[in-house]
């Protein structure tokens, strides 16, 4: 195995722990945790932003993994890819934006902005996951 071998393995890991820190922090907030929130949240986009350095090393490295999958779950497979990609590079934008507003103190902004953004960074992450299990 290369070195960059293991990288999809861990890019799943780390999608894992950004989806339990967007839950925990998700949970914190509703609770009025507001610090374990605001660590929370930190966490998650620093282990995101640690998956995407991940990610692009490997493919770099590696190129893409070909899906082998047939019958019903090929279709499942690249309705699952697309919508994980797309919205994996339009988030990026408004999770940047909510960071910023709350890290500038701005948090009705911040509040209005994560409903929205909250659900699509935790399907990317999840998705991430799921597309990671069907391919190895």
């Amino acid at each position: 195995m290369s070195s960059i071998g293991c990288l999809p393995t861990v890019n799943a890991a780390l999608n894992t722990l950004a989806s339990v820190l967007l839950c925990a922090g998700y949970l914190c907030i509703r609770r009025r945790r507001i610090a374990a929130h605001r660590v929370l949240m930190l966490s998650a986009f620093c282990t995101s932003t640690l998956f995407l350095v991940s990610y692009l090393v490997y493919h770099a490295g590696a190129g893409s993994r070909r899906f082998d999958g047939t019958g019903w779950v090929r279709p499942v497979y690249f309705t699952v890819l697309v919508t994980h990609v797309v919205l994996a590079a339009v988030m990026v934008p408004p999770v940047l934006m909510t960071l910023a507003r709350a890290l500038r103190g701005r948090f009705a902004d911040h509040a209005r902005l994560a409903r929205r953004t909250l659900p699509v960074w935790l399907y990317v992450s999840v998705t991430g996951v799921v597309i990671y299990l069907m391919l190895y």
